[in-house]
C-alpha cells in the first residue's frame, strides 16, 4: 500500500509505503525508499559520497577509468547485461551505476548512506533505475532474484565481511553471476598500506566531518612532495615507511587539479572507515566457498582481490 504526499508525474517524491501484514511502514523521501533509519556505521561515506559526487563518475572526467575497472574485474559483456536484472549492492555516488544503466540493464542500486542521493542525482534519467537505502544484511528482495549481482568496495567495510557476502549471493537466480572486489592484505610494508594502517586507530574514531578537514588542509602541501618523490626511483620506495597518508594517483590521465582531489577523497575513504579488513586471495577464497558454486574465478584485480562467480543451475 502507498501513501503519496508528493509526486511529480508517475515519479513518488514524499510518502509512505505501508505493509498490510504488519505495523510497519517505510518513507519514501527525495523519491527514495529508506529501509533505514540511519547511516549505522557508515556514516563517513555518506559525507564522502556526498561531498565528491561527481569526483569519480567518467562522464565527469571524460576518462574510462570506471568503465575499464568495472568491465576489465567482472569480466562480463555489455550484451549480457542488456535487459537483466542487476543489484549494485553499496553504489557511493553511482560510478559504476552509471556504467550498468550504459549496458542497458535494470539497476536496483542500494547503499545504506544517504549517498543514494549523490547516486540518484547523478543517474535518474540515465535508464531504468531504481535505488533505495538499505542495510546490506537486510535487502527487501526474495532470495534468487537477479540475474546478476555486483558488489565493489563494500563487503571489507561491513561488520561481518562474510556474513554481508552470503546475504547478498542469496539474492542471486540459479546460472546468475556475481562479482566482488575486497581489498588485499598486504605483508610487506607499501606507500597505501603502512600510512593507512598506522593511524586508522586514531582517524577511523573522529568525527568524519573533522578528519575530512584535516586531509583538506594537508593534501594540497604534501601532494606536490609526494608527487616529486615517486617520480624519483631511488626515492620511490621511501615512501612506503613515511606516515603521511596520500592517494596519489600519478599517470593515469587526470588533470592536476583532478589529483588534489582524488587524493583527498581517497585518503579519507581510507582513514575514514568504521571496519576495514582486508584479506589475502585465499582468505577471499574460502570466504566466498559454496556449495551453490559452479564455476569460480578469484584473482588480483585492480583493487585487490576479486571474485568472479557463476551460481549453479
Amino acid at each position: 500500500m502507498l501513501d503519496v504526499h508528493k509526486s511529480r508525474g508517475e515519479d513518488v517524491l514524499e510518502g509512505l509505503i505501508r505493509s498490510k501484514y504488519c505495523a510497519i511502514s517505510v518513507p519514501i523521501r527525495d523519491g527514495i525508499p529508506r529501509f533505514v533509519n540511519d547511516q549505522g556505521y557508515a556514516g563517513n561515506f555518506g559525507l564522502q559520497w556526498n561531498h565528491f559526487r561527481s569526483t569519480q563518475l567518467d562522464s565527469a572526467t571524460n576518462l574510462p577509468l570506471t568503465f575499464n575497472r568495472f568491465w576489465n574485474n567482472t569480466r562480463w559483456k555489455p550484451k549480457d547485461l542488456y535487459g537483466k536484472t542487476v543489484l549494485e549492492c553499496g553504489s557511493g555516488a553511482g560510478r559504476f551505476t552509471e556504467i550498468l544503466l550504459g549496458s542497458g540493464a535494470k539497476v536496483v542500486s542500494f547503499d545504506l548512506t544517504n549517498a543514494v542521493d549523490a547516486n540518484n542525482r547523478n543517474n535518474a534519467g540515465k535508464g531504468d533505475l531504481f535505488v533505495f537505502q538499505g542495510d546490506i544484511y537486510d535487502i527487501p528482495f526474495p532470495n534468487q532474484y537477479f540475474d546478476y549481482v555486483f558488489c565493489y568496495g563494500v563487503l571489507q567495510h561491513t561488520p561481518d565481511p562474510s556474513k554481508a557476502y552470503r546475504s547478498i549471493f542469496s539474492k542471486l537466480k540459479p546460472q546468475g553471476r556475481i562479482s566482488i572486489d575486497y581489498y588485499r592484505k598486504m605483508h610487506s610494508p607499501t606507500v597505501w598500506s603502512t600510512p593507512k594502517y598506522l593511524w586508522r586507530p586514531i582517524t577511523s574514531k573522529m568525527k568524519p566531518e573533522r578528519l575530512l578537514k584535516i586531509i583538506e588542509t594537508y593534501i594540497p602541501f604534501w601532494l606536490p612532495v609526494d608527487t616529486v618523490i615517486r617520480k624519483i626511483p631511488v626515492f620511490a620506495g621511501a615512501l612506503s615507511y613515511v606516515p603521511i597518508p596520500c592517494w596519489n594517483y600519478i599517470n593515469i590521465g587526470l588533470t592536476k587539479e583532478q589529483r588534489k582531489e582524488w587524493a583527498i577523497m581517497d585518503t579519507f575513504d581510507a582513514l575514514g572507515a568504521t571496519y576495514d579488513f582486508p584479506k589475502t586471495l585465499p582468505e577471499v577464497t574460502e570466504m566466498i566457498a559454496s556449495e551453490d558454486n559452479d564455476l569460480t574465478e578469484v584473482f588480483y584485480g585492480s583493487n585487490g582481490v576479486v571474485a568472479n562467480v557463476l551460481r549453479r543451475p
